[in-house]
């Protein structure tokens, strides 16, 4: 999912710069920086950060820009709030982009589709839960993990493809058709892997999950 330079249109890059750096500067206000001292979720957070850089390094794909690979973004916003997953997926692509997987200068449209727009849908997903579904343990591990991340893969995906159709890179068709129903099963694969991290993180280090409270989720359950 990764763009490569020269794949899309001065007006495209323009445009992503201009909303990545809009972000940025939001996510870097307001991060709880100090949250990273309490629990050990510095070490959480940058070491989800090298973990990611190495599931993003594992990608498959045939066409420039169609490349597959998971995220992580809603287990990274469940750990850490949305502020600072945005940061660090921002610095994940950043690794990746460095080792040539990734073009520099659409670097900021790829921050805006693979780290805001996830992210985003990631935290949009759990506040939904928050407010609507029980508040129970399996509710939130089954809601957020597994169910939450795979939507958020293939609602990524669905995105990227819909830019690359409406820059007129790819026919939508091809897109629709040969692509779509790949990240079908990246969400399945995703959302299987994320959910059994958000179980084990849960139930052995609640701490490192700052989006889970023990009060609200275990009381009386």
């Amino acid at each position: 999912m990764n763009l490569p330079d020269g794949l899309l249109g001065g007006a495209w890059i323009g445009a992503g710069w201009g909303l990545f750096v809009l972000i940025l500067l939001v996510a870097l206000r307001r991060a709880p920086w100090r949250s990273l001292t309490e629990g050990g979720r510095s070490n959480v957070w940058l070491g989800s950060i090298v973990a990611l850089m190495l599931l993003w390094s594992l990608k498959a794909g045939v066409l420039p820009g169609l490349s597959l690979h998971l995220l992580g973004a809603m287990v990274f916003t469940l750990e850490v709030g949305p502020s600072l997953a945005f940061l660090g997926l921002t610095t994940v692509l950043a690794a990746v982009t460095l080792n040539g997987a990734a073009g520099w200068e659409a670097f900021g449209l790829n921050a805006v589709l693979m780290a805001a727009l996830p992210v985003g849908l990631s935290w949009g997903l759990f506040r939904l839960g928050d407010r609507y579904l029980p508040k129970n343990v399996f509710v939130f591990i089954f809601a957020n993990g597994f169910f939450g991340s795979a939507l958020v893969v293939f609602l990524t995906g669905l995105a990227v493809l819909l830019a690359l159709g409406g820059a007129g890179i790819y026919p939508f068709p091809v897109l629709f058709d040969d692509y779509l129903p790949y990240f079908l099963l990246l969400g399945f694969s995703e959302g299987w892997l994320a959910g059994m991290v958000v179980t084990l993180m849960v139930i052995y280090r609640p701490e490192w999950v700052s989006l889970f409270d023990d009060a609200q989720y275990l009381a009386k359950k």
